[in-house]
């Protein structure tokens, strides 16, 4: 028996049959869904820090509610393969991933807030996730080729700690990410781990939105003094030595953990709060950054309507 060909589109019948196609076939396949659906993502950002244990995805999640608030389409992928909190985060632990016979559909949190996560597949929560660079790297290929975002405006993207297999998965198989955020605490080894990050991004020319410092100061309740437990001002000057943009201090809120633990969104439950006008304001500062990005883009298209669609079809 003949194979039979795959179609042009995503949803080809034989994608889950594999007896009915060749592996490089299989391959071809999947990169085209995979740049099919890249095609509707406007905009992509990841969140990084060099080292774990900064806030980083609480960071991302509020910064991804904070930008669905403002109106805009927005899809949120924990990378983070051993970790995956966000879903702890935002209260859908117990929700499952559906599918159809275009992939998996990413499970609805807000109007216009999609997430997916391997929070979703794991059996219980105290299963560990025990896999090595090649699978994680399927695994990511498939949270952005075989997940259905639809035409969303933006993608966050929650990047385990560190440099290593997926920040470069993720930078490989989007290739064209339009800017990373990188977190911190004050305290010098993470502003040490911080600026490796930033090299980082550089080495994979991508351009760095800007330097989070999270955990900033705690105000006392009692006489509104500011206590910096992990020292201040040590992002400030990281993003000045790096010569990349501040987006802000984050202080420490005790009811932003409470928040976590809860599953709800710090900057829905306490909008009048100093943390959350902070999340609002690098909200703001990453949507004014892909309006540059929109408005680069089209003047490039004006001005150079060939090199630049060479440029794209290089990428």
């Amino acid at each position: 028996m003949e194979k039979e060909e795959y179609k042009e589109d995503s949803t080809c019948e034989t994608r889950n049959q594999p007896n009915s196609c060749s592996q490089q076939e299989q391959q071809a396949q999947a990169q085209k869904r995979l740049e099919a659906n890249l095609s509707h993502i406007k905009h992509r950002i990841m969140v990084m820090s060099g080292k774990g244990g900064v806030g980083k995805s609480t960071v991302a999640t509020n910064l991804a509610v904070s930008l669905s608030l403002e109106g805009l389409e927005v899809g949120l992928l924990d990378a983070d393969i051993h970790g995956p909190n966000i879903p702890k985060m935002l209260g859908i632990e117990s929700r499952h991933v559906e599918g159809s016979v275009n992939g998996l559909i990413p499970v609805q949190v807000l109007p216009n807030l999609k997430v997916m996560s391997t929070a979703f597949f794991i059996g219980h929560h105290d299963e560990p996730v025990v896999w090595r660079g090649p699978l994680k790297h399927s695994a990511i290929s498939q949270f952005l080729g075989d997940v259905e975002w639809g035409k969303i405006d933006c993608l966050i993207v929650d990047l385990p700690p560190g440099t290593g297999d997926e920040p470069l998965s993720v930078a490989h198989l989007i290739k064209n990410v339009d800017g990373a955020v990188i977190v911190t605490t004050p305290q010098d080894v993470a502003l040490l781990d911080s600026r490796k990050a930033v090299t980082f991004s550089r080495m994979l020319s991508i351009p760095v939105i800007g330097i989070v410092e999270n955990m900033s100061v705690l105000t006392c309740p009692h006489c509104q003094k500011e206590i910096p437990l992990f020292k201040t001002g040590g992002g400030e000057k990281a993003a000045q030595d790096m010569r990349v943009p501040f987006l802000g201090r984050i202080p420490i809120d005790p009811e932003m953990v409470a928040d976590c633990d809860r599953g709800t969104p710090f900057v829905m439950s306490h909008p009048g709060s100093a943390a959350a006008q902070v999340f609002k304001g690098i909200a703001n500062r990453c949507a004014e950054f892909i309006r540059f990005k929109e408005t680069e883009k089209k003047a490039n298209l004006e001005r150079f309507p060939y090199r630049f669609k060479m440029h794209e079809v290089k990428k």
